[in-house]
Parts: structure tokens; C-alpha cells; sequence
């Protein structure tokens, strides 16, 4: 007969229970937590904390006469107002971007994790080495491929798929373009490490129950993978429905998103409190999606 010790361990009638825990150890996961906890303290909560601040000063206020706090509530109702289609085309834009980055980049993934074999360490440092050049250069570089004189409209127009004074750039379709290559290593990373998890033996059960390869990958690859398809929408969706850098280089005015609104009422209107307003809004939306979306996928392992 045996005993449980107080800390879950059997041990016998007549042995000693282990020592707790050295205050140390129990100390010792707090203490690795807290460098991290101090920079999202220092760098993120309490920016967000001025900006929610800023979001209620009162809109009549200047930045040389100074913002008074008045509770203005009301600066949300007013930007929403003023500014709701620009709310509507970035998560759009974003949509579709996030949408081809899915299409194009799970083929990619799924090719280097389970066929590139030898190589699979070449065709990574390919995906993420367009993040060796500046963000802005590479769209820069994007402006030069769209551009009415460049190679790409010249096939399309000899192919007849753009007019003879048809063009890219300047246009809803260059600037997902844009927001598609910027962000597509950021679908490829998260499924490659899905997928690379992926156990062979699975597959090769479904083919001895003779499911056809396109049964297989529906029941099998593609429940599996979820975690990274999950991850991979998320962080392509979040940072290109903030974007502005693509909607500023390859649109117009006509193709603005949200961020370059907040980025004019920061730095050119010095509008404080609508821009700051603006932020939330912007990501009160996008939280409120993302939860929304990965509740609705059952995928837990995001979180």
C-alpha cells in the first residue's frame, strides 16, 4: 500500500516525501517572463494606453495650443463616418491579398516540406530572402514591373488581355499585387512548419484504403495542416489590412486604404485625435475578426 505525497508522487509507508520546490524554481518562470513582459509593457501597452487617451481629446484642440481631455466619445462616430469605405477597401484589399498568398503559397509549402528533400534548406532561404531588401524597395522594385512602359504590361498587351492604353499600375490590381508578394513569405513559413509535422505513415494508410490523392489531401493533409493555415492568414491578413506603403506607391488616391488616412492625420493634417481614434477603430475591427475567425475555424493551437 502506498501513500500520495503532498506534491502527486506515490511513495511508500516508510519513504520520505521529496522537498518542495526551492523558491528559486517556482521563481524562475516568472523571471524568464519578465524581459518580455517589460518591452510589451514599455513598447505596447503603454503607447496604447496614450493613444486611447489621445483618441478622446477634444477635436477643436491644436498641436501648438494643446489638446484638451473632454471624454470626446464622439471622435469614433466621426471617423467612422468620414472614412468607412477606406475600412471597407483595406480589409478587402487585405482579403484578397490573403486569399492568393493562400493559393500560391501552399503548393510552395507543401513542395519543400514533403518533395524538395535536399534542397529543402535552399528553397527556404529563397522565400525569406526578399526579406534581406527594405519593405520599400521591394514595392519600389513592384512599381517598376507595373509600370506602362515595363515588360509585364507590354506581354499583356500583345497577348490581349490589356488594351493598347491599358495599365496596371495606378490600379486596385497593382496594389494586391503588391500587398500579395510583400506578405506571401509570411502564409509559406507558418504552413512549411505545419506541414513538415506531417506524418507520412498517415498518408500512406489513406492509400491503402484506396483514397484517390485528392481524398486523401482533403481528409488527411488539409485537417492536419489547419494550425498553419490558421496562423498563416492571420499573419498575412493583420499587417496588410494596416498597410500603406503598397496603396501609396502603386494606387492613387482612389486605392487608399485606411493606413494611409491615419498616416495623413498623424504627420500632414496633425488631426491627433481622429488619427488616433482611427488606430482603434482599426483595430478593434481586426481583433474582433481574428477572434471571430479562429473560433469559427476549431483551431486551438493558434492561440
Amino acid at each position: 500500500m502506498s501513500v500520495v505525497g503532498h506534491i502527486g508522487t506515490a511513495v511508500g509507508p516508510h519513504e520520505t516525501p521529496p522537498p518542495p520546490p526551492r523558491k528559486g524554481r517556482r521563481l524562475l518562470p516568472y523571471l524568464l517572463l519578465l524581459p518580455g513582459g517589460l518591452w510589451l509593457t514599455i513598447f505596447f501597452a503603454v503607447p496604447a494606453v496614450q493613444l486611447a487617451a489621445t483618441s478622446l481629446y477634444d477635436p477643436s484642440g491644436s498641436l501648438q495650443q494643446g489638446y484638451a481631455m473632454t471624454w470626446e466619445f464622439g471622435n469614433y462616430a466621426d471617423a467612422l463616418s468620414a472614412y468607412w469605405p477606406h475600412f471597407l477597401r483595406s480589409l478587402l484589399y487585405a482579403g484578397i491579398a490573403t486569399l492568393l498568398c493562400l493559393l500560391l503559397g501552399y503548393p510552395l509549402a507543401y513542395a519543400i516540406a514533403q518533395k524538395a528533400n535536399r534542397f529543402k534548406n535552399l528553397m527556404l532561404v529563397c522565400v525569406i530572402a526578399p526579406f534581406f531588401t527594405s519593405f520599400l524597395v521591394r514595392t519600389l522594385a513592384w512599381k517598376t514591373i507595373l509600370s506602362d512602359n515595363g515588360w509585364l504590361v507590354g506581354v499583356l498587351r500583345d497577348i490581349g488581355i490589356l488594351g493598347s492604353d491599358g495599365r496596371l499600375l495606378a490600379t486596385s490590381a497593382a496594389v494586391v499585387l503588391g500587398l500579395t508578394y510583400n506578405f506571401l513569405p509570411f502564409m509559406v513559413l507558418p504552413l512549411y512548419a505545419s506541414l513538415d509535422r506531417l506524418d507520412g505513415r498517415l498518408l500512406e494508410a489513406a492509400n491503402d484504403l484506396y483514397a484517390s490523392p485528392a481524398r486523401a489531401f482533403a481528409k488527411v493533409t488539409l485537417p492536419l495542416s489547419m494550425p498553419g493555415v490558421v496562423a498563416g492568414t492571420l499573419l498575412t491578413f493583420i499587417p496588410a489590412a494596416g498597410d500603406y506603403i503598397n496603396a501609396e506607391l502603386l494606387g492613387t488616391p482612389n486605392q487608399y486604404m485606411i493606413g494611409n488616412v491615419i498616416d495623413s492625420a498623424f504627420l500632414v493634417r496633425l488631426d491627433y485625435p481622429q488619427a488616433a481614434a482611427l488606430s482603434f477603430l482599426l483595430m478593434a475591427i481586426i481583433l474582433a475578426m481574428v477572434f471571430v475567425y479562429v473560433k469559427r475555424s476549431g483551431t486551438d493551437e493558434v492561440l
